[in-house]
């Protein structure tokens, strides 16, 4: 019998070539949420810019959508947001910047294909940013970099470029080139084309800034030596080969640069049609046996996402899903990987930040969120017909414990409903052990702000106020049922059972770990960075 998903759809290959489906990663405070709303303003997705510190006359950022991240003005939780642009399909995944929150964008990152690195033209290659850079390469992401805040005092753009193919090893192609200084910007030169694109203000920058281009020769005129110094500093990026070509972008030996002003929405727009015409579309992503699954394939996707109290109207969570081969609809009975058994996705929407719509249709590249699809984890893959699995994320290892008790023991039943939920969600990591009792779950993070995150979701999403205890441990190792025995009662140690199932022994600090290992050299402690799954079959 033939079903539908035997039957080649056209429009496949086609949806898929149009959806242009990327991250934005930047160290905090770069300017990221604010170049996300500049983005959806250009694309005129939205029709005023919201601020992440509240400034006068503008609104809230659609990505920013929790009351911790308008209080501090930081992202802390991804938010997916689909527009459109000309004939192109953006899918932007928004992820936190915040060192603390780097597991979700590792699994962000896993499901987009290309990366726009934002970097502060004052700060230079921050930290974080290096992080993330490192995880795009790994992954091989294309990368697109962007230099913010040029209105303001910064660096020379020349010392920049050295910087960026000294720390990153890639060659920066830039396609346009300030004219004047960081902090005195005139507008920027079109490498390409060698028009001036004049930097005019908004009010606020709550609304778009018109582009104004003007030839060279009225650019001379009416820069004089500002436009001469940049023209002189284009050609010496010409004489170094520094040109984007698309090969070596795709390839990872590339990053093609922009300069621009976030906050007053100039240079946006180049970036928005760097994506359309340079940027990936959705392509064949690698199975978890190394192939490569077509996107004319029948429909696959994976959750790189769960989600809860997005919108107070909808006591719900969903699933954020990637969609990987073929066409999404809304109805299908798809196959959980994980346990074989099906499910229909009666209930299936479209993410604006918080807001949702009813889907009918997804293709590859798009992110489709699944609504009380209670079976699915983060990690977990789909598919229609024919079987396929992708890589599993893999958890990072804790290096911050709290112990969580309810301050009020009536509410034992919300408390324990919101921590499972926050532990499905992969919010933090819920560990047991039968020396505590069940009903004191310890709690381990990779930042300490996730326990922020936590108490916060706690009050609010479950009413169930909660208290914590800072525990003694700096280091997680997986281990296994004998050396756990061994471990019991040993001094500066305890040992717990993960919510999955996995044992994990805590150490008060690295040296106690290996004084351990010294005294007991044959125990199973592995590092769980560097875990693989061959490591408990």
């Amino acid at each position: 019998m033939t079903t539908v998903a035997d039957v080649p759809n056209p429009q496949v290959p086609r949806e898929a070539l149009r959806r242009r489906t990327f991250a934005v990663i930047s160290h905090p405070d770069a300017g990221k949420s604010t170049l996300t709303e500049a983005l959806l303003l250009h694309a005129r997705a939205i029709t005023s810019a919201g601020a992440t510190h509240g400034k006068a006359g503008r609104s809230g950022t659609v990505s920013d959508w929790m009351e911790m991240e308008k209080a501090r003005g930081i992202s802390v939780t991804s938010a997916a947001i689909q527009f459109e642009y000309h004939d192109a399909v953006i899918n932007l995944v928004d992820t936190p910047g915040h060192a603390d929150f780097s597991e979700d964008t590792f699994r962000v990152l896993s499901a987009v294909d290309a990366a726009v690195m934002l970097v502060d033209a004052a700060k230079g290659l921050e930290p974080q940013t290096m992080k993330l850079f490192a995880v795009c390469k790994q992954r091989g992401l294309p990368v697109i970099t962007v230099i913010n805040k040029w209105d303001r005092p910064g660096d020379t753009p020349l010392a920049l470029m050295d910087e960026i193919q000294t720390r990153t090893g890639l060659l920066p192609t830039p396609l346009n080139w300030p004219v004047g200084e960081a902090g005195d910007l005139r507008g920027v030169l079109d490498r390409r084309s060698g028009d001036f694109l004049r930097y005019t203000r908004t009010a606020g920058g709550a609304t778009v800034a018109e582009s104004v281009r003007l030839d060279a020769a009225d650019a001379a005129i009416e820069e004089g030596p500002a436009w001469a110094s940049a023209v002189e500093e284009s050609e010496l990026l010409d004489a170094e080969s520094q040109n984007h070509d698309s090969e070596l972008f795709l390839d990872g030996q590339t990053t093609p640069v922009l300069f621009c002003a976030a906050v007053a929405n100039f240079g946006v727009q180049q970036l928005l049609d760097t994506l359309v015409e340079f940027a990936p579309p959705a392509e064949a992503r690698i199975d978890i046996d190394g192939n490569p699954r077509k996107v004319t394939s029948p429909f696959s996707g994976f959750v790189f996402k769960v989600q809860s109290g997005m919108n107070s109207a909808h006591r719900d969570h969903v699933a954020f899903v990637r969609v990987c081969s073929g066409e999404f609809r809304r109805g299908m009975v798809v196959t959980h990987a994980a346990t074989g058994r099906p499910f229909a996705t009666k209930y299936a929407q479209q993410l604006f930040g918080k807001e949702r719509t009813v889907t009918d249709q997804a293709w590859p590249g798009d992110i489709v969120g699944l609504v009380n699809a209670s079976a699915l984890r983060v990690g977990d893959s789909i598919f229609e017909d024919e079987r396929v699995e992708f890589p599993p994320l893999p958890l990072f290892s804790p290096e911050h414990f709290r112990a969580i008790r309810p301050v009020d023991s009536s509410k034992h039943k919300q408390f324990r409903r919101g921590i499972d939920q926050l532990d499905h969600e992969g919010i933090i990591q819920v560990m047991r052990s039968e020396v505590r009792g069940e009903q004191a779950p310890v709690l381990g993070a990779v930042g300490p702000m996730q326990f922020e995150v936590v108490e916060d979701r706690m009050v609010h999403d479950f009413h169930a106020d909660i208290r914590m205890e800072a525990l003694p441990y700096q280091v997680a190792r997986k281990t296994d049922k004998e050396s756990a025995l061994v471990l019991a009662g040993t001094r500066q140690v305890e040992v717990f059972t993960r919510s999955d199932g996995t044992l994990l022994a805590l150490f008060s600090t690295p040296w106690r770990l290996q004084a351990i290992i010294k005294e007991n050299p044959k125990l199973v402690l592995i590092d769980i960075a560097n875990a693989t799954a061959d490591d408990f079959m």
